[in-house]
C-alpha cells in the first residue's frame, strides 16, 4: 500500500509540476503577444481553436480589447458557447475542414496557439495511419490550407506551434519522443496512455522552421525560448 500511495504522490507530483511550468510557458507567450501589438478597445481578435476562452481571456485580461470585439472559434460549440457566457466572447463554430464565414481581413489579429499542430488527418485515422512519409505529407497540405485561411482572415496573426527538437514533446510530456519514427511513437502512446501522466492522441505534426516559413511566408518566425532551447515557433505578422 506504502509504495502505491508513493508512486501515485509522485506521478501526481510530476504532473502538478508540469502543468505549472505550461500556465507559465503561457504567461510569457502572452507577453511577447502584447509586446508585439499596439491593442486598443476596437481591435477585433479571432482566436482560432481557442476552446472555451480561457486562454485568450489570460492573454488580454489587462488589454484594453473589448470582448465583444474577441471572436472565440472553435469545432466544440459547447466550449464556445461557454466562452461566450463566461467572459462576453462571440462565439463561433467552425467546421473541421473548409473556410470560416468571414470576409478577408475581418479582423485585425489572428490568434492561434497549439493548434496548427493537430490539422493534420480525419480523426479516425491517426492510430491507424503508421507511415511518417504518408502523414507528414498530408498534414503539410492541411496545415498549408489552414495557414492561408490565417492570412486571408487577418491583417495581422500570432500562430504559435511547439518545436519539433525541444527535449520535452509538450501533448505526451514525454523526453526526446518527437525524435522517433512515427511507425514507433504510435504503438508507443498506445503504452503510455495506459500508465503514463498525460494521454495523447497521435493526431499532431509539428512542423518545423522551415515549415512555418513556408505556410506563412509575409512573416517574421520568432523563437520561444527556456533555458536557452527553443520550445515553440511562432510567426508573427503585423500591417
Amino acid at each position: 500500500m506504502a509504495t502505491n500511495q508513493k508512486s501515485s504522490f509522485t506521478i501526481e507530483s510530476a504532473g502538478n509540476l508540469l502543468a505549472r511550468l505550461r500556465t507559465s510557458f503561457r504567461k510569457r507567450r502572452a507577453k511577447m503577444f502584447l509586446n508585439h501589438f499596439n491593442l486598443t478597445p476596437e481591435t477585433k481578435i479571432l482566436d482560432l481553436g481557442g476552446w472555451n476562452g480561457v486562454h485568450i481571456h489570460a492573454v488580454l485580461e489587462n488589454s484594453a480589447v473589448k470582448p465583444a470585439n474577441v471572436y472565440i472559434a472553435d469545432i466544440d460549440g459547447q466550449a464556445v458557447q461557454q466562452a461566450s457566457e463566461r467572459f462576453g466572447f462571440v462565439p463561433v463554430v467552425i467546421p473541421e475542414a473548409g473556410g470560416l464565414p468571414f470576409p478577408d481581413k475581418f479582423f485585425d489579429i489572428v490568434f492561434c496557439s497549439s493548434v496548427i499542430e493537430h490539422v493534420t488527418v480525419p480523426k479516425e485515422s491517426v492510430w491507424t495511419l503508421v507511415s511518417g512519409r504518408v502523414f507528414r505529407e498530408e498534414a503539410q497540405r492541411h496545415q498549408s490550407e489552414f495557414a492561408r485561411e490565417i492570412v486571408r482572415l487577418g491583417n495581422g496573426y500570432f500562430v504559435q506551434a511547439p518545436y519539433r527538437w525541444f527535449p520535452i514533446e509538450t501533448h505526451s510530456w514525454l523526453p526526446f519522443v518527437s525524435y522517433l519514427p512515427r511507425r514507433l511513437q504510435v504503438p508507443l502512446f498506445r503504452f503510455t496512455n495506459r500508465y503514463w501522466i498525460k494521454q495523447t492522441s497521435p493526431d499532431f505534426y509539428l512542423p518545423t522552421r522551415g515549415d512555418m516559413q513556408r505556410y506563412f511566408p509575409d512573416a517574421n518566425i520568432l523563437e520561444e525560448r527556456v533555458l536557452g532551447l527553443t520550445k515553440s515557433l511562432i510567426a508573427y505578422h503585423r500591417n
